[in-house]
């Protein structure tokens, strides 16, 4: 991968859920408009409020989605796992971050995927920007089925079951 030496094409082939249905010349392809990034325990990858310019691939570690609740606490709502992406709802919808990202590990690495990258990717290589939408949709549905359990869960535990 250039300029990716501390990371290995296989590592990225193994965890990336992305990668399984891409060749691997496509994954060197993708390899060259990623920039790799390395994060320590609580470090902020992504900040509430801005504007999402760029995609997240975990590669090795953790990240944390945390939202702001209205008194003012933080509450974690998913992790985000080796071979799993994050920031794209604010990246694909141009809306501000609506969650802060953390390294929840000490070792965090992410490939960051830039907007003005991805942008030159769906021109270049339109299969790999499709294959990232598509991990967008499993990534945005993971959220979705997870806030749904805990809502549900919550939901259950304060009306009890079968009301509301």
């Amino acid at each position: 991968m250039l300029g990716i030496a501390h990371v290995e094409i296989t590592q990225f082939l193994k965890q990336h859920h992305l990668a399984q249905s891409l060749t691997i010349s496509e994954v060197q392809t993708l390899a060259e408009y990623v920039t790799h990034a390395q994060f320590h325990m609580d470090q902020v990858i992504a900040e509430w409020g801005t504007l999402g310019e760029a995609l997240f691939f975990c590669v090795k570690g953790e990240m944390a989605i945390v939202h702001h609740t209205a008194d003012g606490d933080e509450v974690e709502v998913v992790r985000v796992r080796d071979g799993e992406m994050a920031g794209e709802m604010s990246f694909f919808d141009r809306q501000p971050r609506s969650a802060r990202i953390l390294a929840k590990s000490d070792d965090t690495q992410v490939l960051v995927l830039t907007r003005a990258r991805y942008q030159r990717l769906k021109v270049e290589k339109p299969y790999i920007t499709v294959n990232i939408l598509e991990q967008a949709i499993i990534s945005l549905d993971h959220l979705f089925r997870n806030l749904s359990q805990n809502y549900t869960d919550f939901s259950t535990y304060i009306y009890g079951k079968g009301k509301r």
